[in-house]
């Protein structure tokens, strides 16, 4: 499979098919990989893409540092024919051919036919049968207080009061930075489809009379 130009609905969808089954573009974590994919997109997917939609919003969330931090190299893997221009290789811009997942079918005979359609079928039987995966991650988040007279257990609790479906807050503890300012560093789990990070973080800041800034310090898929 052969993803072309994401700044085109077409490679978009072949996107979509493609990250369907996975969390990542490379592997069980994020990584430079995903970055380099994400700059390639010229808009975001919509929900005519759920999965590419799903996988855009995640790698979105993570703030310049985590992305900074990430494993890898940013450059696109193999599967992508886009070139540093942005041009699908070996096919011009608006090519609409449909994605083939088995092979070309150029010259192709009964026989072939029959059998490509088989494999298609079962592919599709396959897919039909497996379960739907709800994909969740944890993430570790630093709120930062405007000072050290501020109440950290107020702070805190106007924290734990932000109820989303999907949403489950774990584990806290106040991390000193210094002058006798403490920020607190929280555990919350999210599944992915229901919770926006960036929603979330922009929910702790409206608590404007504690809260300075909110940071993503770690993210895992769970």
């Amino acid at each position: 499979m052969t993803i072309s130009d994401l700044k085109n609905d077409k490679g978009i969808k072949e996107f979509d098919a493609f990250i369907a089954d996975k969390s990542y573009v490379e592997g069980y974590v994020a990584s430079q990989a995903d970055i380099a994919v994400l700059e390639a997109f010229a808009k975001p997917p919509t929900d005519a893409t759920p999965h590419a939609k799903r996988w855009y919003n995640h790698i979105s969330s993570f703030s310049g540092n985590v992305k900074s931090k990430l494993p890898g190299q940013k450059k696109l893997p193999s599967i992508f024919s886009i070139n540093s221009t942005g041009k699908a290789e070996g096919s011009k811009a608006d090519d609409d051919d449909d994605i083939d997942l088995f092979g070309s079918d150029e010259e192709e005979d009964a026989e072939a036919a029959k059998i490509r359609e088989e494999r298609l079928k079962a592919y599709a039987d396959k897919k039909s049968k497996k379960p739907a995966l709800i994909a969740k991650s944890s993430v570790i988040m630093e709120v930062k207080p405007w000072d050290d007279e501020t109440d950290m257990k107020e702070l805190e609790k106007n924290v734990r009061s932000i109820e989303m479906d999907g949403l489950v807050w774990g584990a806290s503890k106040l991390v000193p930075v210094g002058y006798g300012i403490n920020k607190l560093q929280i555990i919350c789990v999210v599944e992915d489809e229901k919770v926006s990070i960036d929603d979330l973080q922009e929910k702790i800041q409206e608590f404007e009379d504690h809260v300075q800034s909110v940071d993503i310090v770690g993210f895992n898929k769970i």
